[in-house]
């Protein structure tokens, strides 16, 4: 798994996730994302290039989700692949996210 981080000049955090994300690769993210998720943090996850993710991934989404939600912040997930949009919508957790196709229609989200 590799994790690109830039911070774009209008404050909002970009994070490209490459690789599967089980529970090999979580707690790396995990350790890697969630200290972005400070008060008013706006973060664009691109899981474009993210096949899979096991239940220890969504396990860590859910808890950058609460994480910035707790915080005041905005989350925006793109490019989920279908398989993964499915296994959210059935645990439940997709309700959770706001979602979007490409990182430019996510930054509009983060921006307005």
């Amino acid at each position: 798994m590799d994790i690109n981080i830039k911070t774009l000049p209008d404050e909002v955090t970009v994070v490209e996730m490459v690789g599967d994300i089980d529970a090999s690769t979580a707690p790396k993210a995990q350790a890697e994302i969630l200290p972005l998720a400070v008060a008013g943090s706006k973060i664009l996850l691109d899981m474009t290039k993210v096949p899979y993710t096991s239940s220890a991934g969504l396990r860590m989404l859910l808890s950058l989700y609460r994480q910035i939600d707790g915080n005041k912040g905005k989350l925006v997930l793109v490019g989920i692949s279908e398989q993964i949009q499915d296994t959210m919508s059935v645990t439940g957790f997709l309700e959770y996210f706001t979602r979007c196709d490409t990182v430019d229609s996510g930054l509009e989200i983060l921006k307005g």
